[in-house]
């Protein structure tokens, strides 16, 4: 990869998790982030005008299409109905750690010992893990420049919001940041202050009238550094611990209290994590529909249900074929793994991380399905859930068929109950949140007809003599089906068709920032963006917000396609 700053740019998106943001026609935002729009005729942040843009050139309704995302800006009262979800994520985050301690406590006060241990391995050791990992994720962003600089944490930042402070307080507040980080991450509480930093920059990017996009990206790396640090811990933690418990209850024939209620915890924390780690993954993409609460609770009743179904088909096989147990898990992620990386993945930077990132999918396979690739998944899908539903089949066959009738018999034909039904409640619930809530998005072309709109969002030139609302002349539309046979015919990067003239009145137009170009083509979805998992990229990004007042814009590597090559230059 390859990242350079160039001092122009073309056009500017604000793309992803447009929840926490709102903007208003008097805001006295950035320059660089107010477009005039000659379509709809409103003077309106960029951001909340561009669906309006798309819709524009894509038609009203075209025939067969499902729309582009929605990044109008929302009403006051979405912000709420944000701060509420990351609050509740955090409720489970405490529920689940807490009633696992609690559990691993009365396991040792009625000197179960072997229970106890198991209980506070799984506790500890993922939390320790992802610690460190949330640790390093931190010295990385903090070291040379980064996030700190956007509050103004580091010494550079410091002495940038107040010129008369002493050296000495820059470095005490500097020492006391490092104190703080590390007291954090020691006492196992990285994710909360993540939580806690994301509720903070996100209330802040409504606030703050200047530097408004500084706090929004800032919470927007922070948010999903929690999401990727949760969806690892609950996978390691909650998940084993679910069977676990769930084991010891079938095993010793009765079911405490405080076990039924850790592992309805371990269960929540699983299908909330899972809920929100797409909702965010599609919030922060501009190419993609964000996903509503609506859909994200119908996708966490999805989850509940087909990780119900599947962790007590396993629980029920591991109480009575322990090594068997072990021996099924490791085939079954061993095989997982290699689909993975058969079927070709690309969300890390590196092929090492690539492979440990296979790895991590494999184990989520054991509990569930996790897409990983882009395109259509209804035939990946479908292979999926027809093997895990022979095998749940098969281990609980296995387990009725060894099982003691005087011990079970009292719960055997409710247990077979709800493996199937909550396996078909779970596959129901699925295909009704795609069928009416899933957020999917639709590949538009653009339209030969002349505005800002498609100067803005598809880079082509505008007529010098025409305004913008001007209808198209029969010279223009002559030039830009030209352009469009030259880009699908040789994939020349449509910056290279624009003319000098139309550049000029754009930069005369606008105030203009540094452009990041990436020598590498934008990641597909489901992957996750670059500059999210690239850590070096986002210190460049967060330095430059830094030090330019006007926006910053990241250019990825032009694609074959000619809606890739006109396709993304997210400003940040």
């Amino acid at each position: 990869m390859a990242a350079q700053s160039d001092g122009g740019k073309a056009g500017v998106t604000y793309g992803g998790f447009a929840q926490l943001y709102e903007g208003h026609e008097d805001d006295p935002l950035d320059s660089a982030a107010i477009h005039i729009c000659q379509c709809c005729r409103t003077s309106s942040c960029y951001w909340g005008c561009r669906s309006a843009c798309l819709g524009h050139l894509g038609g009203a309704h075209p025939p067969g299409a499902v729309g582009v995302r929605e990044t109008h800006c929302p009403p006051r009262e979405q912000l709420w109905l944000d701060c509420l979800w990351i609050v509740l994520a955090l409720l489970v985050f405490f529920w689940d750690v807490g009633t696992d301690l609690c559990l691993a406590a009365d396991y040792y006060g009625r000197r179960d010992y072997l229970w106890f241990g198991l209980t506070l391995f799984f506790v500890l050791v993922p939390s320790v893990l992802v610690q460190i990992l949330s640790f390093r994720w931190f010295v990385q962003d903090y070291t040379g420049g980064g996030l700190g600089v956007v509050e103004g944490l580091t010494r550079r930042g410091a002495a940038g919001l107040s010129a008369v402070d002493p050296p000495g307080r820059d470095r005490l507040r500097l020492a006391s940041v490092w104190l703080w980080q590390a007291v954090i991450h020691i006492l196992q509480l990285g994710q909360v202050w993540r939580y806690i930093r994301t509720l903070y920059l996100g209330i802040q990017s409504r606030r703050q009238r200047e530097h408004q996009r500084r706090w929004y990206w800032a919470m927007m790396f922070e948010y999903a550094d929690v999401n990727m640090l949760r969806l690892l811990e609950t996978f390691l933690e909650s998940a084993p611990q679910l069977v676990l418990q769930l084991c010891i209850m079938i095993q010793e024939n009765r079911a405490e209290r405080l076990q039924c209620v850790s592992s309805l915890a371990s269960l929540l924390s699983l299908a909330w994590v899972l809920a929100s780690y797409h909702k965010l993954l599609r919030d922060s993409r501009d190419d993609q529909r964000s996903m509503s609460y609506r859909g994200a609770l119908l996708h966490l009743l999805w989850r509940l249900l087909t990780i119900s179904s599947r962790v007590l088909s396993l629980a029920l096989f591991a109480s009575l074929f322990h090594l068997y147990f072990g021996i099924f898990v490791v085939l079954h992620w061993c095989a997982m793994a290699f689909w993975v990386v058969h079927g070709g993945t690309d969300f890390c930077m590196s092929k090492w991380e690539e492979v440990l990132f296979n790895m991590v999918v494999g184990i989520v396979y054991i509990f569930c399905w996790f897409n990983v690739q882009e395109g259509r998944t209804r035939y990946r899908m479908l292979a999926y859930y027809s093997v895990v539903l022979a095998e749940n089949t098969l281990l609980t066959g296995l387990w009725y068929a060894y099982r003691d009738p005087a011990l079970t018999d009292w719960y055997a034909s409710e247990a077979l109950c709800g493996v199937y039904l909550c396996f078909a409640g779970g596959v129901l619930v699925m295909l009704l949140y795609y069928g009416f809530l899933h957020p999917a998005s639709a590949h538009l072309s653009p339209s030969p007809a002349s505005s800002c709109c498609a100067q803005l969002l598809w880079g082509l030139p505008l007529p010098p003599s025409a305004p913008p609302s001007a209808p198209p002349t029969p010279a223009h539309l002559a030039r830009s089906q030209t352009e469009e046979d030259l880009a699908d015919d040789t994939c020349l990067p449509v910056f290279q068709v624009r003319s000098s003239a139309s550049a000029a009145a754009a930069a005369a137009a606008r105030l203009e920032g540094p452009l990041i170009k990436i020598d590498m083509p934008r990641k597909r979805y489901p992957a996750w963006d670059a500059h999210y998992v690239d850590r070096r990229l986002r210190r460049t990004i967060n330095i430059l917000q830094y030090i330019t007042p006007a926006a910053v814009g990241i250019r990825y590597r032009d694609g074959p396609l000619l809606y890739e090559l006109l396709q993304y230059e997210s400003s940040l």
